[in-house]
C-alpha cells in the first residue's frame, strides 16, 4: 500500500487473495475491452489489476471503478489465461466495503438495502428500496438526481408508486445460512 491508511488484516487477506489470483495476469487488456462498463470507469480493469499487483491500491479504493462491474463475467470469458477476473472484483467490492470509504458509501449502503429487500419480499420491490436508499444518503439532493430516470421509468410502466405488503420473510433461512457458512 502506498502512503494513506494502513488497512485492516481482513482488507489485507482479500488482496492477497486477489493477488493470487491475478498474478499469472499477462496485461493484454481484454478484460477493460470486453467491460460494458468501462466507459464509466476511471481506472480500467487492466489497470486495477496492475495496482492491485504492484500493491498500489490507495488510487484504486479512491476510485469508484471497481464498485462498477456488473458481474456480466465478460471479463472472465473472454480471459485469455482464464482468470477469475469477475469474482477477483467482487473480493474488491468486500475489501472497499470493509474499508468504508466515503466515495464507496452510497454503493455500500445500496448493495444492503438491495438484499434486505430480497430476504423481506423474494424479489426487488423498488419503490422501497430507493426510498431506504435516499433516506440512507441523508442528503436531500439526492432524490432530485434520480427523479428523471424515474419518471421515465414509471413512464414504461417498469416501476409503480404503491406500497408492497410486508412478506412473511420467506428466505430468511437462506440468508441465514450464508452468513453462518462465511464468506464462501
Amino acid at each position: 500500500m502506498s502512503g494513506k491508511a494502513n488497512p485492516s488484516p481482513g482488507v489485507e487477506h482479500i488482496l492477497d487473495r486477489v493477488r493470487e489470483q491475478m498474478n499469472p495476469c499477462i496485461q493484454c487488456g481484454t478484460c477493460s475491452a470486453s467491460c460494458p462498463n468501462q466507459e464509466f470507469m476511471d481506472l480500467t480493469p487492466r489497470q486495477m489489476w496492475r495496482m492491485v499487483l504492484a500493491k498500489e491500491t490507495d488510487t484504486l479504493f479512491d476510485s469508484l471503478s471497481f464498485t462498477m462491474c456488473s458481474a456480466c463475467y465478460w471479463c472472465t470469458l473472454r480471459c485469455p489465461r482464464g482468470l477469475p477476473t469477475t469474482h477477483a472484483m467482487e473480493e474488491l467490492k468486500q475489501a472497499g466495503a470493509l474499508m468504508a470509504r466515503p466515495k464507496t458509501r452510497s454503493s455500500d449502503l445500496f448493495y444492503r438495502l438491495f438484499l434486505d429487500n430480497v430476504r423481506q419480499y423474494g424479489r426487488i420491490r423498488e419503490m422501497e428500496l430507493m426510498g431506504r436508499f435516499f433516506l440512507g444518503m441523508k442528503n436531500p439532493v439526492t432524490p432530485i438526481a434520480y427523479a428523471p430516470l424515474g419518471m421515465a421509468l414509471m413512464r414504461r410502466k417498469k416501476i409503480w408508486p404503491k406500497l408492497p405488503s410486508r412478506g412473511p420473510g420467506k428466505l430468511d433461512q437462506l440468508f441465514d445460512g450464508v452468513a453462518a457458512g462465511g464468506d464462501r
